[in-house]
């Protein structure tokens, strides 16, 4: 609800209070904008919900709330009742146009809220191997994750950006192995390439860049030394190129934490965990194995930990990575994972549950997958490489506010076709586009000289026309709506209040003059008016990782 929407709901609660003597919740007061503005700025069908209570005609009903309404909501201009028994709310001009210096006062504060406030989170997303490049894929995530994070500190949250480097198990023998093999083609040796390494470019640039770094002095060294160190020579190069990635796609990680982090000591952290599932009574085992009685706790069978051969399988050190998170003061935690983890949900959720942390401790929100498309043609592999799409290409084929656009303003749940050649277009039919081009107008509008120079005024009573009150209405609502895409988890909120307001602008520009030389006050007031918006539009791009550039 926006500003007005709450003091009309608390008014209209004490109304009924006063009137009737009930308490009403949201479940019967509803405060919603009527879909014919002529009726009035807002609306409630409470009357109607009530009558079955007090069996009484919504229309009669109507009556007593309206005249308590009248006494506790000064910002009415009007207030009517409309048949069935709709009571209808206009509000007075100054209750809106105050709005204006209450934005200009805020700056990039304005859309900020405390709804979280309190509340400690720790977001866990991306998280790829560092085997090699960012794709198309990872994008997606990376996009959806950091414009959440982005949400809820603008909600008030405590929140701690992480990757969870997945840097242990055979995919990283795989990358040593691999890098070895290139380092030795590097000096036209041989070395077998694993049929199931990693055979990309990035994988031979690698190899070279050690090769010159250190010479062939790895040609004859003892093998595992050898392994080891391109492992560990592997990992780190690649995922500098994931930061490096990341920071030009506008994604701030604030905590890596590895895999190999929580086998160190003798694997501390691990086996603490597994003693205190052991003095929960949950583990036993079977056939040489060490099971998580995790069916009790609504997994569809019980989970392997450590496997007959000794070896941890990947749910253990992830259990302790979870429990590592919140005995770092996060108790709410939310992991952004691959549409091929959905069955893994359920068993983290359960291992959570077992060790006695509500329920509710978890959330995972699954990234469906994306299908890059140009001209109608899925697109698998780069016309430069011919490999897999990059994080990095995309950045530099379609730009960074393009790219994050595309993947914030679609609904994760659901799966996507990412339009190439619409999200490197330069028109009106590219939404990111379209949203940029009105900002930049009201720069240009704002930096005309021959337009006077804007001052502030304690009143903006000269803005009566329709376009300019809607435009405040859409304005008023940006705070509480940043708080509930904060709190569901839902950028894509944030991407069709930008383009319900930009579209409001766009049609007030074609029509309304802001500059009108014989009437400066008019001038002045909807130039008020251009300054708000103009900070709500920033504010709102800024919120999805999008840029508000000032000309196009």
């Amino acid at each position: 609800m926006s500003n007005f929407e709450q003091k009309i709901f608390a008014a209209a609660q004490e109304a009924v209070k006063q009137a009737y003597g009930l308490e009403v919740g949201s479940d019967i007061l509803v405060v919603e904008v009527p879909r014919d503005p002529k009726l009035g700025d807002y609306a409630t069908g409470v009357a109607m919900k009530l009558s079955r209570t007090l069996h009484k005609n919504p229309m009669e009903i109507a009556g007593p709330i309206v005249e308590k309404l009248e006494e506790l909501l000064p910002e009415a201009d009007s207030i009517t009742i409309a048949k069935p028994g709709f009571i209808n709310f206009r509000l007075k001009s100054g209750a809106l146009t105050a709005l204006i210096n209450q934005i200009l006062d805020a700056g990039d504060g304005y859309g900020r809220n405390s709804s979280g406030e309190g509340q400690h989170i720790l977001v866990e997303w991306v998280s790829a191997n560092p085997t090699g490049d960012l794709h198309c894929g990872h994008a997606r995530g990376a996009a959806w994750g950091d414009a959440i994070c982005r949400l809820l500190e603008a909600s008030g949250y405590d929140v701690l950006r992480e990757f969870y480097v997945n840097d242990a198990g055979n995919q990283i023998v795989m990358l040593g192995e691999s890098l070895i093999s290139r380092y030795f083609e590097h000096f036209g040796k041989e070395y077998p390439l694993p049929e199931n390494g990693y055979h990309a470019d990035d994988v031979k640039e690698i190899a070279c860049q050690i090769a010159e770094q250190d010479g062939d002095k790895w040609l004859d060294a003892d093998p595992k030394e050898r392994l080891e160190y391109f492992m560990a020579e592997g990992k780190a190069r690649e995922l500098k190129k994931i930061e490096k990635d990341l920071a030009l796609y506008r994604v701030r990680m604030e905590s890596w934490i590895h895999e190999t982090f929580f086998y160190e000591n003798n694997m501390e952290r691990i086996n603490a965990c597994l003693k205190r599932m052991d003095d929960l009574g949950l583990l036993y085992e079977q056939d040489g194995a060490l099971w998580l009685k995790s069916t009790n706790y609504g997994d569809d069978k019980d989970r392997v930990l450590r496997k007959s051969d000794g070896t941890l399988s990947y749910l253990t050190p992830d259990i302790a990575n979870h429990v590592y998170k919140v005995e770092r003061g996060y108790p709410t935690l939310v992991n952004l994972w691959g549409a091929d983890h959905h069955s893994y949900v359920v068993r983290m959720q359960a291992a959570l549950t077992a060790l006695g942390y509500p329920k509710g401790t978890l959330s995972v929100d699954i990234i469906q997958m994306v299908r890059m498309v140009e001209n109608g043609v899925e697109v698998k592999m780069s016309k430069r490489t011919g490999n897999a799409i990059t994080l990095r290409e995309l950045c530099e084929d379609v730009g960074v506010d393009a790219a994050r656009w595309f993947f914030v303003s679609k609904d994760i749940s659901s799966q996507m076709d990412f339009d190439m050649k619409q999200a490197a277009a330069r028109d009106n039919d590219n939404p990111v586009y379209y949203a940029q081009y009105a900002h930049s107008r009201m720069c240009s509008i704002l930096k005309n000289k021959d337009i006077p120079e804007f001052h502030r005024e304690d009143s903006y009573d000269r803005l009566t026309d329709e376009r300019e009150l809607l435009l405040l209405k859409q304005m008023s609502e940006f705070p509480a709506l940043v708080a509930k895409a904060a709190r569901l988890r839902k950028p894509n909120l944030i991407a069709d209040y930008i383009l319900a307001v930009v579209k409001l602008y766009h049609s007030y520009y074609n029509v309304v003059r802001v500059n009108n030389p014989d009437d400066p006050e008019l001038t002045n007031q909807r130039l008020g008016l251009v300054h708000a918006l103009k900070v709500t539009l920033r504010n709102a791009l800024d919120l999805l990782g999008v840029s508000a550039p000032e000309s196009m």
